[in-house]
């Protein structure tokens, strides 16, 4: 096992914990649910990544001796937390929507059942995780919809934290990504890996001939090279004379890229290079994506935008109690009423309401029972942690299939890039807020 993720959290979180052991309250029996408020401002849905780590971290959730040791050495908690923290182990539910799965605003993307010290802790790490990958995962998405089948490339790693580019690698991949960059995400989920050269490999060789013709030699021609280091034309002849019409592909990263692709594909024809492809980079976001739809591009390559979450660095999730047990032993529902940031109290069940024809028309969300399946439905909350046993893992494949199928599902209204509501609301069954959706349709 690898190092301890239990400091990857607040000093609150432990602070509450101090204060509920001495008071009695710290094994009430509660329920805590992570979901988000909104949709950032011209988001139709979300999409959530980052459940497989949430499993890891959780797993590795320990008070172990050197940790004890901190926490004692700067006074952070008493001996008697100390003492419970070291035997700490999660012991209850956790139960969410699976990597993939599209969520709106309210949706109960975790459900944590435990007492109210174990489940307190897991706060900030697994907010920390799912805040990050779901919002690489939710500009993922809008970038593969629009890319229309062409191959995505992750390649964010130099543009953000070492290991905020590992989870984002493997959110990508989630919604829909073929590859990235990044080796270390390829080691450990077993995505595919790519690359080629950059531009300071043309410029280490006296001539461009001579960078290509080392390029090709070293791997073979069905490589990618870069052609716009200097002149762009002269560039792909020089690749077509050296590789003829065996070259893999030419990547452009500058430039008017919707009428230099057009140019490079006349050009490769005429040269006979009809199957070589033309990849594109240069700090492409969605809305670039969506502009080369009509040209004549085979791929694309994204960095900054989608590692950043294409202006939207972090979902707005939170975790909050929303049921815990009262001095009878009932569970009973509490609420946060501040303004702008009300919750809705209870524990919470979802299904993904659908037309006969299985379109996603309702997020329909019981608060204090599961709402009735009228036989076009989906349950949307799975297993993940049974009686503190992990039993909710999926391979990085399975999430992407699981997200190709149920993003198929939303009304094509989903993969509008201007601003607008939700493609679908969010209901509720069960109390008295059964007959309004979670925010008003007219938020903006």
């Amino acid at each position: 096992m690898s190092h301890s993720t239990a400091l990857l959290t607040d000093h609150y979180e432990l602070t509450m914990l101090q204060a509920a052991l001495a008071d009695g309250t710290a094994q009430r029996r509660s329920v805590f649910e992570l979901f988000a408020r909104r949709l950032p401002d011209g988001r139709r849905y979300g999409v959530v990544a980052g459940v497989n780590r949430l499993l890891d971290a959780l797993e590795r959730f320990r008070f172990d001796e050197q940790t004890i040791a901190f926490l004692a050495d700067r006074g952070v908690v008493d001996q008697a937390t100390r003492d419970w923290l070291a035997e700490y182990r999660f012991s209850g539910d956790i139960s969410g929507y699976a990597d993939g799965e599209i969520f709106f605003p309210g949706s109960p993307v975790l459900v944590v059942e435990s007492s109210f010290a174990e489940a307190v802790l897991l706060e900030t790490v697994f907010l920390s995780i799912l805040n990050h990958d779901s919002a690489v995962a939710s500009a993922a998405s809008r970038m593969t919809w629009w890319a229309g089948g062409r191959p995505c490339i992750e390649m964010g790693s130099r543009r953000t934290h070492e290991e905020a580019a590992v989870g984002a690698a493997l959110a990508a991949y989630i919604s829909g990504f073929s590859a990235t960059s990044s080796l270390e995400a390829a080691r450990r989920f077993g995505i595919p890996s790519t690359g080629t050269a950059a531009h300071a490999f043309t410029l280490l060789h006296d001539r461009e001939e001579d960078a290509f013709r080392s390029q090709v030699d070293a791997l073979g021609k069905g490589t990618t090279l870069l052609v716009d280091t200097y002149d762009v034309a002269n560039a792909v002849r020089t690749a077509i004379e050296l590789t003829g019409p065996e070259l893999g592909a030419v990547r452009l990263d500058s430039g008017d890229l919707p009428s230099l692709a057009g140019q490079v594909r006349e050009q490769l024809d005429s040269l006979g290079a009809t199957k070589t492809r033309i990849i594109v980079t240069s700090d492409l976001d969605e809305y670039q994506i969506a502009a080369l739809a009509p040209a004549p591009v085979d791929g694309y390559g994204v960095g900054t935008s989608l590692v950043t979450g294409s202006g939207y660095p972090t979902c707005g999730f939170v975790y909050k109690l929303v049921a815990r047990e009262d001095a009878s032993g009932e569970l009973v529902p509490v609420a946060k009423k501040s303004p702008d940031k009300i919750s809705i109290g209870g524990r919470k069940w979802a299904l993904r309401r659908r037309t006969a024809a299985g379109v996603a028309e309702v997020e329909l969300i019981g608060v204090g029972e599961q709402p009735v399946d009228d036989g076009d439905d989906r349950v949307l909350l799975k297993p993940l942690v049974e009686a503190g046993k992990i039993v909710g893992r999926t391979t990085p494949e399975e999430s992407q299939a699981h997200h190709q199928k149920v993003r198929d599902e939303l009304p094509r209204s989903a993969s509008q890039l201007s601003r607008g509501e939700p493609a679908i609301p969010t209901d509720y069954i069960g109390d008295y807020n059964s007959r309004k959706p979670f925010l008003p349709r007219s938020h903006t």
